[in-house]
């Protein structure tokens, strides 16, 4: 495909209790953002629902639908209606007790064109995720929608240089990370100004490190009891292959669209040919868990 400008929507909002009005909700800033020209459009993770994994509770595995399933199927007509394509991720009951994080992306003709179920799990306080989700197993994956290649990861992902490498290398031009992250709220004042920055920097580190766009899409909004749960603190972002940040959300919602020029992977690559000198040769370890010997 030939590298041109396309324009990409980010979807953030807070999250209603109401799991149907609230696919509405986030249906209607689909709408906002394809009558502003974008032609590829982002939510954020486990979008059609609060973020349950702060407790374990078996009742919650009945948020989970099979794909396609109720929501993908809303969301795949809008992204016909609009003639967009859309990544969408989504709670999936892929059979009895056996459930993933996961997301499709919806072409323009609301056809899925794949599936990912993300590879990394966390479990840290109110992120106990290792009781709901059973971790990926279908790798590292790219899909070509009509705009770009888009190599889709989720979340805890973004953490990972091994991930953002090996979606790049099955040739992704944009990394996209649907994502729900926040502060506890005790520990906003001591840390928060330090862990927003770690995590808009691993992100455009691997924009750098891949010469490749990346497209973070977080929530917003308190969640939780009001006297501690998360504040989930928004900050979605895309930036260039060269880590330049195009564009930036607050902590309220908001619905950025991004025009981006995918003819600048090639001149970043060009001068900064990470690619070129990689030493594929020498990197066989990194597959140990911990290299023991000296």
């Amino acid at each position: 495909m030939k590298a041109g400008k396309i324009k990409v929507g980010l979807i953030q909002t807070s999250v209603e209790d109401d799991k149907a009005r609230h696919v509405q909700k986030t249906l209607e800033r689909v709408r906002e953002a394809a009558s502003r020209g974008a032609k590829l459009i982002c939510l954020q993770e486990l979008f059609a629902s609060p973020y349950f994994c702060q407790v374990e509770d078996a009742s919650l595995f009945d948020l989970a639908e099979p794909i396609p399933g109720p929501t993908s199927s809303a969301v795949s007509a809008v992204a016909k209606e609009l003639g967009v394509s859309i990544v969408v991720p989504l709670f999936e009951k892929r059979a009895p007790g056996v459930y993933h994080n996961s997301l499709i992306v919806v072409g323009p003709d609301g056809e899925s064109l794949g599936l990912y179920r993300k590879m990394h799990i966390p479990d840290d306080p109110l992120f106990y995720e290792k009781y709901y989700f059973t971790p990926g197993d279908l790798g590292f994956k790219t899909f070509q929608t009509p705009e770009a290649k888009v190599g889709p990861l989720i979340c805890w992902d973004q953490w990972y240089p091994e991930a953002a490498r090996l979606t790049a290398l099955r040739g992704a031009e944009l990394l996209v990370y649907p994502t729900a992250i926040g502060w506890h709220p005790g520990e906003k004042e001591e840390y928060g100004a330090s862990q927003l920055s770690a995590w808009q920097t691993i992100q455009r580190s691997h924009a750098i490190a891949n010469g490749v766009f990346v497209v973070s899409v977080n929530r917003v909004g308190h969640e939780g009891p009001t006297d501690g749960g998360l504040q989930f603190w928004g900050h979605s972002f895309v930036a260039d292959p060269f880590g330049v940040v195009l564009a930036e959300a607050g902590e309220g919602e908001e619905t950025l669209v991004v025009e981006l020029d995918l003819s600048r992977q090639e001149y970043v690559r060009r001068n900064w040919p990470f690619y070129r000198d990689r030493r594929i040769d020498a990197y066989g370890d990194i597959t140990s868990r911990f290299i023991d010997r000296g």
